[in-house]
């Protein structure tokens, strides 16, 4: 077995473990069930992945976002390690040819989403699976005080009576201590272990700005600040706005949200990620699984949810540890614009209900029926049509889905895939039967390796190039072999989709639950309270508010912050007014410090080493305890 400094330099090409990677690696190979808290950029892929190679045996990898999955497994297979993931994005036979891969012990790493974890199919994978370790990815979803729970994460406590001999690793940026404590429990930790670094980020100054101008005081930034930015504001709209007025005013900005489609996504990404566009404008959508060391600034225009959320969005700035600003901008509106987000957020139980039933009415889905099917869904013509406010059916759509009863798939992130159904010589005989496509098979088969063991994805502009044919033909072509059972074609989509995980329930025996209702809107009006409280505080230090909320205990201040600043400036005044005072009662004698001190009515540890630095600096001389002007 190799050892876990072998595995890194080989595969990451580091020298050396980060803060506490090492030992949690350790742990983990040790056999002890482990929770992992690390801030957002703290390398918490690397805990599980050094560990899991070292073991040379899969590892299950459950995560809730498709996009991360996706990043996560693009960046393995770079480096030559064989992963994969079933999302609930996928059709039975990828899973089924991804399953089997696994149990041949063809790949190392298999990313799971948790909706797939309590499917009978999935529980008998396991039986005949040789699991190596289970690692938990944005563990605070299985926490009910988290601030993103969700139900079908309790599965993971049965995928361990199945796979009792494995350990397991939890890992989470944003978590408080009762989370913490969770966790833990509903994973069922045995021998368990905890690392946790500090939330302290020595080189981040965090600042809050009352302003009436928002545009305007973050162009003042910009313009200030040098460097790589990252601009977070509420909606879709907005990012398109800011991001052209930003561009008129001569800032190379970009936008990016989950409404555009997966290529203009990408194609921006790696253009702020290049640096050839120095702003992205976006909603929370973006920087999930993004990893750019040298962002200088990240500005808030409106203020986040909760203090989880602020604190993983503002924490994209500074991963090269050199001085960054994290800069949340406020104005009078903020407080009522929270509320009534918060309101729009948890529109009654009974309502989000009644919206499941008229999405199975909008999509025609008979009761008992649509179970492991997609539909195309039109969320603005759902919303037109039984008069809803989108935003209300949006958050009652969230809500169904982490219930597990959905999911919500917004411009399908796979692009277009292929796998030969049949081998080469049964291929040869279909050409035999249809000349017409033999180039045209050839050119896929060139073009694209793997295809006979895998989905794999490809591009029908790149192959109608490479055919010389246009990409209309290229798409009947691909439809033809399909159905002949040559190859399955799973065309790109790039409409928003609901996946049913499990068939339209009756409205009277709907499985979605009350008690997670309430508890998830006592929760969130709790933390809607904590970032109320953090931008509205200017009398305590924003790092030791933030690093406080995660339980640590006497947190210094940083310094840096509005709040440190403003205490500078005020205690740079105080001082100077004393040191005048002091040279105008030393104008016509000296006198001794016990005399000083009665006429100075300001702490005597600070008038004492006000008098002392002005003896350093020669202003101020001190003979037999006597002060006196320096002549």
């Amino acid at each position: 077995m190799h050892t876990p400094s072998e595995i890194l330099k080989q595969y990451w090409g580091f020298n050396q473990f980060r803060e506490l990677q090492e030992d949690i690696v350790l742990s983990v190979l040790a056999g002890n069930d482990t929770l992992a808290l690390l801030p957002t950029g703290g390398g918490k892929s690397i805990c599980f992945q050094v560990p899991a190679l070292c073991l040379g045996k899969l590892c299950i990898v459950i995560s809730p976002l498709i996009a991360l999955m996706k990043d996560q497994i693009e960046n393995l297979q770079k480096k030559g390690i064989r992963a994969g993931m079933i999302a609930s994005t996928m059709q039975q036979l990828e899973v089924e040819i991804l399953l089997d891969r696994a149990i041949n012990k063809e790949l190392q790493f298999l990313y799971v989403s948790p909706e797939r974890l309590g499917t009978e199919r999935f529980k008998e994978f396991l039986y005949n699976c040789d699991v190596g370790l289970i690692a938990v990815d944005e563990a605070h979803c299985i926490s009910q005080w988290g601030y993103d729970f969700r139900p079908s994460y309790l599965e993971i406590a049965e995928i361990r009576k199945i796979k009792t001999g494995v350990n397991i690793i939890a890992l989470t940026a944003t978590a408080t201590t009762e989370v913490c404590n969770d966790i833990e429990v509903r994973l069922h930790f045995k021998k368990g272990k905890r690392f946790k670094k500090s939330f302290t980020r020595s080189n981040l100054a965090y600042i809050v700005r009352i302003t009436e101008n928002k545009n305007g005081q973050a162009l003042n930034i910009l313009n200030k600040l040098a460097g790589c930015s990252v601009v977070y504001v509420r909606n879709r709209k907005r990012t398109r706005e800011f991001s052209e007025w930003l561009n008129k005013q001569g800032i190379v900005a970009t936008y990016y949200h989950g409404g555009l489609d997966g290529n203009t996504r990408s194609l921006r990404q790696q253009m702020w990620i290049d640096d050839k566009v120095r702003v992205m404008v976006c909603t929370n959508a973006f920087g999930m699984g993004i990893d750019k060391p040298n962002v200088r600034t990240v500005i808030h225009l409106e203020p986040s949810d909760s203090l989880e959320a602020y604190f993983q969005e503002a924490g994209r700035a500074g991963r090269d540890e050199k001085k960054s600003w994290a800069v949340l901008l406020t104005d009078s509106a903020d407080k009522e614009e929270m509320e009534n987000r918060f309101n729009d957020q948890f529109p009654g139980f009974d309502l989000i209900k009644s919206i499941y039933n008229l999405i199975g009415n909008f999509l025609q889905i008979p009761v008992n029926a649509g179970e492991m099917q997609y539909y195309d869904f039109d969320l603005l013509e759902f919303a037109k049509r039984y008069q809803q406010k989108p935003n209300i059916c949006l958050n009652a759509i969230k809500f169904i889905e982490k219930e597990g009863l959905f999911t919500f798939i917004e411009n399908n992130y796979s692009s277009s895939k292929i796998i030969f159904m049949v081998n080469k010589e049964a291929i040869y005989q279909f050409e035999f039967q249809h000349p017409q496509y033999e180039s045209f098979i050839k050119t896929i088969m060139r073009s694209y390796g793997g295809t006979f063991h895998d989905f794999v994805p490809i591009k029908e502009s790149e192959i109608a190039e490479r055919a010389g044919i246009h990409v209309k033909e290229v798409i009947e072509k691909l439809n033809y072999l399909d159905t002949n059972g040559i190859i399955s074609y799973k065309p790109f989509k790039d409409k928003t989709q609901l996946f049913f995980n499990m068939g339209r329930q009756h409205p009277d025996r709907l499985p979605l639950s009350i008690r997670n209702y309430e508890s998830k809107k006592q929760n969130a009006r709790v933390r809607y309270e904590k970032m109320v409280q953090y931008f509205s505080n200017d009398k305590v230090c924003r790092s030791q508010q933030l690093v406080s909320y995660f339980g640590e205990e006497n947190p210094i201040k940083c310094g840096k912050c509005d709040v440190c600043l403003a205490k500078k400036t005020s205690n740079n005044d105080l001082n100077k007014n004393i040191e005048k005072f002091i040279l105008n009662e030393l104008k016509t004698s000296a006198l001794n410090i016990k005399q000083l001190l009665m006429k100075i009515n300001v702490e005597e540890k600070i008038t004492l080493e006000i008098i002392k630095n002005m003896i350093d600096e020669g202003i101020l001389n001190e003979i037999n305890g006597e002060i006196s002007i320096h002549k």
